[in-house]
């Protein structure tokens, strides 16, 4: 089971976070490996921005937003703090993509003929296996993901905040709630996640909802596309 079914009502003790893939980039389109490098939105990402503002704007009201500082994020954060009324945007940027050092800017076709040790790392099954090039190993994201996201609950104890990252830096939420359960698939452009995260660490975490693009209904998803897998984006 990968959701848990639980009351409307935010239990003590909690922050409801949720948490949502950036909109489609061109480099999404084209297959290129996007790590911390910094490609805007495409046309089809912002129709997919709006239309998840649109969707949020019709739940609970947000405490806050927070959001990587990534243009793909950043743009999609803004469309949803307008739509929400929230007036400020947090830019922070320990919720960026994993950054995937010598392989950022590549298709994975041209990483596995020009950097094949670096395309090597990112295909290992060891967790702390670095890439080459400063690249990051999925234990360091691992841990940067959890800090940054506990550190929000703690300061929203009892609220619902939302929060604006990236495919792989969303696949380590997973992992800490549902560390036994295998994730498959992939996590599409604006998919939108509802985590349960205790205020005090060290507590389990929660999955209410996972990937949900109700709300892309009639607009394009890249089905095929990179990022929301293991090999982020």
């Amino acid at each position: 089971m990968l959701e848990v079914e639980m009351e409307t009502e935010i239990p003590e003790g909690f922050a409801e976070v949720v948490v949502v893939r950036h909109g489609e980039t061109s480099w999404n389109a084209s297959r290129i490996l996007q790590g911390h490098l910094d490609p805007e939105l495409n046309e089809v990402g912002r129709q997919q921005a709006r239309a998840v503002a649109n969707r949020l704007s019709k739940e609970p009201k947000f405490a806050a937003i927070y959001s990587s500082d990534l243009k793909r994020a950043a743009e999609t954060a803004q469309n949803i703090a307008n739509h929400c009324d929230l007036k400020e945007v947090i830019f922070l940027k320990n919720l960026r993509e994993r950054n995937l050092g010598d392989l950022q800017g590549l298709t994975l076709a041209d990483a596995q003929k020009e950097k094949p040790n670096a395309y090597k790392a990112l295909n290992s099954q060891k967790r702390d296996q670095e890439i080459p090039g400063g690249g990051e190993s999925l234990d360091q994201l691992n841990k940067r993901c959890i800090s940054s996201l506990q550190k929000i609950a703690t300061q929203h104890k009892g609220e619902r905040v939302v929060v604006i990252s990236h495919g792989g830096f969303i696949r380590e939420i997973h992992r800490k709630a549902a560390p036994n359960k295998k994730l498959e698939g992939k996590l599409q452009n604006t998919a939108v996640s509802v985590i349960l995260i205790p205020a005090a660490n060290n507590k389990r975490w929660y999955i209410k909802k996972w990937g949900d693009v109700n709300h892309l209904e009639g607009i394009s998803m890249l089905q095929g596309a990179f990022g929301g897998d293991k090999m982020s984006g």
